[in-house]
């Protein structure tokens, strides 16, 4: 989403974006760290074939957090007109929020993930 995103193309377009992108990423990474998992812990055969389960764990969760803050961030902009540093910030404390509900400190995501966002925002209005 870079500059104003006006009324081009509709949020939901950002949002499966995102999702097919960070997810796709999210599966290549929870095959990764399965796979080393399972070869830390020595497992042959059936055993080590469940560690290949967190691939579409992590497909799914890294692809609901980029859903969530694509849309998030895309009607933020839209609803307030402008293209700032609120925008990315709330949109991932929400991201965080609704990714952080399952665990126990659910408010630490929230404000973790708006910082990482605050961050991002940051290194890319500077370019």
């Amino acid at each position: 989403m870079e500059g104003d995103i006006g009324g081009e193309v509709p949020c939901s377009s950002f949002a499966v974006d995102s999702a097919l992108r960070v997810g796709t990423a999210g599966l290549i990474w929870g095959s990764c760290t399965g796979s080393l998992e399972a070869t830390k812990l020595g497992l042959t055969g059936i055993t080590r074939a469940s560690f290949a389960k967190s691939a579409g764990r992590y497909g799914i969760q890294w692809g609901l957090f980029a859903t969530v803050l694509s849309f998030t961030r895309c009607g933020l902009q839209r609803y307030r007109g402008q293209h700032d540093w609120v925008n990315p910030v709330v949109a991932g404390a929400v991201a965080g929020t609704v990714i952080g509900a399952s665990a126990r400190n659910w408010k630490q995501a929230a404000g973790v993930s708006g910082l990482v966002c605050a961050l991002y925002y940051a290194a890319e209005d500077a370019t």
